[in-house]
Parts: structure tokens; sequence; C-alpha cells
């Protein structure tokens, strides 16, 4: 695995244990603050995709263009998720 695309699922990991942390919460539980980490789980994990197989990806917080970018990187995989 590269330095940078490691970096970026370290980051990944550390949103999604954020948000599991918080959703385990037993007084008041922030559920907004569990989706956002989420959402940053996730994009950090579809730019590590693209970092690990040397694509440029723009500087977006946009889940259905960091999917559409990796889409168009793999053979196998469509924008609606289809194969």
């Amino acid at each position: 695995m590269h330095v940078l695309t490691e970096e970026w699922v370290n980051k990944a990991e550390g949103d999604f244990h954020t948000a599991s942390r918080e959703l385990r919460a037993r007084k008041m539980p922030n559920y907004d603050a569990v989706c956002f980490h989420c959402q940053q789980c996730a994009e950090k994990y579809l730019k590590a995709y693209l970092q690990e197989r040397g694509q440029r990806f723009p500087r977006i917080h946009d889940l259905i263009e960091c999917w559409n970018s990796v889409c168009l990187t793999t053979k196998r995989l469509s924008p609606s998720g289809i194969i």
C-alpha cells in the first residue's frame, strides 16, 4: 500500500471509530455527528482506492462524484452500483 493511501485509510478508520463511539453514547448521542463521520469515512475510503490506483481526484466532499471517479477506474463497477 502506498504511503498516501495508508494516510487516507487511517483517516477513514478514525472517522469510523469516532462515529461508532458516538453511536454507543448512552447520554445524548449526537446522531448528526455520527452521520457526518460516516460520510467522511466513506469519502476517505473512496479516495484511498483512487490514490492506490494512481488516479487524480478533485478536492470535493461529494460521495456521488467520488463514487463515479471510482467507477471510471474499475470496469466491474457502474455509477448505479449494478455490475
